[in-house]
């Protein structure tokens, strides 16, 4: 959580005058209440009454925590981004072929970011921030930037070890997800479909790892 967000739950307790000695279980409390009110009404439709009922609290427990809904919907985003230990661990780190490692990256990506919850809070956050940007900002640093960051850091000890050849990592990490996800996660969000087979997906990902070493690989060593 930023140092303002920080501040500013920080303020609201001393608002209301009531303490954060139980923060941690409190806290949750509150959090998983949020969780059950955006994924179900939305993030305009539900308010901090809904939520302080779904999270069993006072709306005066729920504002010694977060200032506003924006502050909570964004702790939300984070704590969910947080808690799933597999964005660190989908890219296998032992594997020397730079195609294989994609391969199985790929999948869990795919994986990963068309899960039900999170096509639902890709949804929520979609809408809500054409009025908060912030919220947005706040999703993409959390989840799709975080991703790319994560995979560049790969691309680098590929290059690094000679059978890549990239000039910009970053690039190549933003071109790669989007070469994965573009079709599968437009046709998701919308509804085209409802879900896709894993024949599908392997398919899609194949294809983008085929172009991405077709791009990418390192010319043959003589």
């Amino acid at each position: 959580m930023t140092d303002a967000v920080l501040a500013s739950e920080t303020t609201s307790a001393e608002k209301t005058g009531e303490p954060l000695a139980d923060d941690g279980v409190k806290r949750r409390q509150v959090l998983e209440g949020a969780r059950e009110v955006f994924m179900s009404a939305g993030f305009d439709a539900g308010s901090m009454n809904d939520i302080a009922r779904a999270a069993g609290v006072s709306k005066g427990t729920l504002y010694a925590y977060f200032e506003s809904k924006v502050a909570l919907f964004e702790a939300l985003i984070r704590e969910d981004r947080a808690q799933q230990p597999e964005r660190n661990t989908m890219f296998p780190a032992d594997e020397p072929d730079p195609a294989k490692a994609l391969a199985i990256y790929g999948r869990a990506l795919v994986a990963h970011v068309t899960g039900s919850d999170a096509l639902t809070q890709a949804r929520v956050v979609a809408f809500a921030a054409a009025k908060f940007p912030r919220l947005g900002q706040t999703f993409y640093e959390a989840g799709p930037l975080f991703g790319v960051l994560k995979l560049k850091d790969r691309l680098d000890v590929y290059v690094a070890a000679g059978t890549l050849a990239i000039d910009d990592t970053m690039l190549a990490a933003r071109q790669f997800v989007d070469l994965c996800l573009g079709d599968i996660l437009k046709r998701l969000l919308f509804m085209v479909v409802t879900s896709l087979s894993q024949e599908e997906i392997g398919l899609i990902v194949d294809s983008a790892v085929r172009m991405f070493m077709k791009a990418y690989a390192a010319p043959p060593r003589d």
